[in-house]
């Protein structure tokens, strides 16, 4: 496994372990508040070290396990890592505007699924023929397929409010800013060179 990834999977660990035994002092000070509700500039980053559960960080981290190491073994352990945490804060900015827009109660927003999700969509882009199989139901598709299913999933529960308490716009946002690192890294729109 490249050492960035498993940097991160055992800072996710470490963390949420801490987490575990810290009474919800963590929540409080680092998990990523509303605006005008106990916000902070530092929870943009720190918001997606904190999980809700078991099953939240062990899905999150099997992601970043699947999916982390083709990506940085890609762009190198140092882009990889920009690619990362531009996803982890293009998440939170999204998750506060679109909440803040629709007036979603005030409440805390935790875990790196903004970061997994923007893992998704740099593996669909850049292996999109390679084979992937869900969880449940096991069903192998294309990387590709997988990652437009997922995409159009999470807008539609963000819309409909389908699964509440699931920070859908985070991860949409996530993958607007994994995308926009891919285009900067291509020279694609909106970073052509003139």
């Amino acid at each position: 496994m490249p050492p960035a990834t498993r940097a991160l999977l055992i800072a996710n660990v470490a963390v949420f372990l801490l987490q575990s035994t810290g009474g919800g002092f963590l929540e409080e000070w680092f998990a990523l508040w509303p605006l005008g509700h106990g916000f902070q500039a530092w929870q943009l980053v720190s918001y997606g070290f904190l999980h809700g559960g078991i099953a939240h960080i062990f899905f999150n981290m099997f992601a970043l396990y699947m999916f982390g190491g083709d990506i940085e073994r890609l762009f190198g352990s140092r882009y990889f890592l920009t690619y990362y945490f531009v996803c982890v804060v293009s998440a939170a900015i999204f998750q506060l505007l679109v909440t803040g827009w629709i007036g979603v109660p005030a409440g805390p927003t935790i875990g790196a699924s903004g970061a997994v999700y923007g893992l998704l969509l740099a593996f669909g882009m850049y292996f999109p023929r390679r084979m992937v199989m869900l969880i449940i139901p096991p069903i192998p598709m294309q990387a590709r397929t997988f990652v437009i299913l997922f995409g159009a999933l999470e807008l539609v529960f963000g819309v409909t409010g389908t699964a509440d308490g699931v920070a859908h716009f985070a991860h949409l946002g996530g993958m607007a800013g994994g995308w926009l690192v891919i285009q900067y890294r291509r020279r694609g729109f909106p970073f052509r060179r003139r």
